[in-house]
């Protein structure tokens, strides 16, 4: 509610009187962008009760308010909010410098099973930032200073950071001109190493555990003085808020179970293509091309020999024709040449699963790149007869890219870029859908004793994935996704084409926070990670050390 304050949504203060999609600095959809609507208790009364009618080609799954006392009770909250607060685009008497940097301080909403565990002192610090900066030490206004560099803090000499208490704060400090430096947080206990040479660089990462007004600066004798120091906030955390957007993250542990020994039989696999707007990241949101409302889509099994009767709907309310192909099938498209579906329409085939193994399925209507980056890919497994060895935890992941025109991490309302994926550029790299959806919002949850195995596949459309998972070891692999030949053991990192598919498996020792990667690391930084929370006493015999805060690879 506070004016220019634009995160999951647009900024909601003096809404009544605005026109539709003005809201400067906020990223609208096409919709809203033509609505040609002015906000006041009329509109705003049939926008609450029915979006969809209201703002036609709005995809915000808001089902409205279909009560007028709640309608009522919400525009009078949203009328007395903005009646003392300061009209969109007229200046405030708060110092500029005090602002928190959009893009970088995004305040998580964070699920109890994604919070440190209770037996480690503050927390670890694993892979994923709540808050990130980048540094550059240089020469400005005739004196020593730290320069921002990216996002809200570009260019500006001794930029204020900011962070909320209990987040994870990155810091990269760049040697912009060649004298040695390094950075230092001292209420939160945090130091860089000094860097030394124009060009290098060094990154630290710390929780925000004090709340205040703070001061970091360069410890070099003499630099602080000569201008290298700035302010560093942290406010409290405000208490946790509900998710307004759809979470199209599939979770981890939805599969169906293991089949077992049984005949072949005809398989009924119903699949239903829906196009949706649900949650990208913190604050931004995505249109995604969707199997059964989730991506991936939803896990297959089925075992050799069987039939499998696929029926595929498309929703009335797409806007494209899809398809499905399985890489599991034999013959033209992998079934797709059989199954291109209107919308409001509904098709169905049969294929006979005559080779075991984990395959990929997607989306095969052109241009077949775009369906599939907007979410259309999933994993059937046709078992093996009898099939495989049992195994205490099964999880489902799918790497995919996302290639979106807002540049990564700012908040809004994202469209899909069809030049950036011809150009192989995505903003997003995301394990099942989203940033954050197996480290936030679902992390993968095991006991120490377990053995897990982990059915993984690159949806893509793009880049091959070298799959990890930090501090593990695969006993088992099964390259490919085959089944017919004998596991590999002993493997660190599988690699895993797009299109392509792996089952990895190994027992847990350890208790601890494990981390899903793919190991080109960068991609981490634009949203690939996954957690797996493992609980369990304490083995030393296999590992006899402290997890300490701001711990590296």
């Amino acid at each position: 509610m506070e004016p220019g304050k634009n995160i999951l949504g647009p900024s909601l203060a003096i809404v009544l009187g605005r026109k539709a999609g003005s809201e400067p600095a906020y990223n609208y959809s096409p919709a809203m962008k033509q609505a040609n609507i002015t906000w006041d208790a009329k509109t705003l009364d049939a926008y609450l009760a029915d979006p969809a009618k209201t703002v036609p080609g709005n995809k915000m799954p808001f089902p409205g308010l279909k009560t007028e006392h709640d309608r009522n009770d919400v525009i009078a909250f949203l009328a007395s909010s903005g009646a003392n607060g300061p009209a969109p685009g007229t200046a405030s008497n708060a110092p500029q410098q005090a602002q928190a940097p959009a893009a970088s301080t995004e305040q998580p909403q964070v699920p109890p099973t994604a919070q440190a565990p209770q037996n480690q002192p503050g927390g670890a610090i694993g892979y994923l930032p709540d808050a990130k900066y980048t540094l550059r030490s240089g020469i400005a206004e005739g004196r020593m200073v730290f320069l921002g560099v990216g996002g809200a803090i570009d260019g500006k000499v001794n930029p204020v950071l900011t962070a909320a208490e209990g987040q994870v704060v990155q810091l990269t400090l760049i040697n912009g001109e060649g004298a040695e430096h390094d950075i230092v947080f001292p209420d939160q206990d945090a130091k860089s190493p000094r860097v030394t040479g124009k060009g290098s660089s060094t990154t630290i990462a710390f929780r925000a555990s004090k709340v205040g007004d703070f001061t970091y600066f360069c410890s070099v004798p003499g630099h602080q003085l000569a201008g290298m120091q700035g302010q560093f906030i942290v406010t409290p955390r405000p208490p946790p808020q509900t998710l307004v957007e759809a979470d199209i993250s599939r979770e981890a542990s939805d599969l169906p179970p293991p089949i077992g020994k049984r005949d072949p039989q005809t398989v009924r696999v119903d699949l239903l293509s829906v196009e949706i707007e649900g949650r990208l990241a913190e604050g931004t949101t995505f249109g995604y091309w969707t199997f059964n409302g989730k991506v991936p889509g939803p896990f297959i099994r089925v075992r050799v020999g069987d039939t499998v009767d696929i029926h595929l709907k498309n929703s009335a309310e797409s806007s494209m024709i899809h398809s499905v192909d399985f890489h599991a099938a034999i013959g033209p498209g992998g079934g797709a040449a059989s199954l291109q579906v209107d919308p409001g329409q509904e098709k169905s085939m049969t294929w006979k699963a005559l080779v075991p193994g984990l395959y990929v399925y997607h989306c095969a209507t052109p241009m077949v790149a775009e369906h599939i980056a907007n979410g259309m890919y999933g994993l059937i497994l046709v078992e093996p007869e009898g099939g495989l060895p049992p195994v205490d935890d099964e999880f489902y992941v799918m790497q995919g890219e996302i290639y979106t025109d807002l540049p990564y991490g700012q908040h809004g309302s994202a469209e899909f870029s069809v030049e950036k994926l011809l150009n192989e550029r995505p903003e997003y790299f995301v394990f099942n859908g989203s940033a954050g959806a197996l480290s936030k919002l679902h992390p993968l949850q095991a006991k120490v004793g377990e053995t897990v195995r982990i059915f993984f596949g690159v949806g893509g459309p793009n880049y091959t994935s070298s799959f990890h998972v930090i501090g593990e070891i695969f006993d088992k692999v099964y390259t490919l996704g085959g089944v017919q030949s004998p596991p590999l053991e002993g493997i660190q990192t599988v690699t895993v084409p797009a299109g392509g598919a792996v089952i990895a498996e190994f027992k847990l020792h350890v208790p601890g926070n494990y981390t899903l990667v793919d190991h080109a690391l960068a991609r981490a930084e634009r949203g690939l990670v996954g957690i797996l929370h493992v609980e369990g006493p304490p083995n030393p015999d296999v590992y006899n050390g402290q997890v300490m805060s701001g711990m590296g690879h």
